[in-house]
């Protein structure tokens, strides 16, 4: 039940609880990927079953759509619905100007795609996520299976000429086995533990042959809604320039997860 979370989950569910004030009936929405975006789809199906919201989904990956599907959002294709009006995801790091990482989760391809297809993008995180410089998490780079390891080689030697800590990359696994995309790409993290220059740093990255997009959003997320365990959020515009402070309520209902299956 909703009033027995944890205080990082607390944190997960209140910001995904305050971006839902964004939508509106008649939207086309992007849904993104990863646990704090499964919160805000999981909120989003109890106002479509309960409250009559009339909205079109479209997933950022396989297990989002399944999960919108789960609690009855309904949900297309962004070749069907062309355009979306909001984007409602997470991110792995953020810092001062709302640059962020993401594809911790493995689907930062479909949604790099969704927010740039989106009037606005908003994500939904908690403090832990703030940095003053992106690095600290592995930054993603999805490249095609054929030759990665030359991919990977080109792309550690292109870093020679870019302002960051690190240069190492790993291929990431799930299990014994390549993790593989939902696009049947692999993954490699880049292990950079700071980038000065994120801008410059995600060209150089999507010129090499085999990668075919990296984790750094730039100049694409409008605003953040940053939850914390104790039931407040901060909403942070970069358009507007505006900071609000705010406290959700988080109240006990049964019914919130009823039907899904964890």
């Amino acid at each position: 039940m909703v009033s027995d979370l944890s205080p990082m989950d607390t944190a997960k569910f209140v910001s995904a609880k305050r971006a839902l004030d964004f939508v509106e009936s008649g939207m086309r929405l992007g849904l993104g990927t990863g646990s704090t975006a499964a919160w805000m789809v999981r909120i989003l199906g109890e106002m479509v079953r309960e409250e009559g919201l009339k909205v079109i989904g479209v997933p950022t990956s396989e297990r989002t759509a399944e999960l919108a599907r789960k609690v009855g959002v309904p949900i297309s294709t962004l070749d069907e619905v062309k355009w979306l009006d909001l984007t409602i995801d997470g991110a792995d790091e953020f810092d001062p100007n709302l640059n962020l990482i993401k594809g911790g989760g493995g689907a930062l391809l479909q949604e790099k795609i969704v927010a740039t297809a989106s009037d606005q993008m908003v994500v939904i995180t908690d403090a832990s996520k703030e940095v003053e410089t992106l690095g600290n998490f592995p930054l993603p780079v999805e490249v095609v299976t054929f030759g990665w390891e030359t991919s990977k080689a080109l792309a550690e030697e292109a870093l020679m000429n870019v302002d960051v800590m690190g240069r190492a990359s790993t291929l990431r696994m799930a299990g014994d086995r390549p993790f593989v995309t939902d696009e049947g790409h692999y993954i490699l993290d880049f292990h950079l533990r700071r980038i000065g220059e994120p801008r410059k740093l995600s060209l150089i990255l999507n010129q090499i042959p085999g990668v075919v997009e990296n984790g750094l959003f730039i100049d694409i997320c409008d605003t953040v809604v940053i939850g914390y365990g104790d039931g407040t959020v901060e909403v942070r515009d970069i358009n507007a320039g505006t900071v609000e402070h705010e406290r959700i309520d988080v109240i006990e209902r049964d019914n919130l997860f009823v039907d899904i299956a964890d």
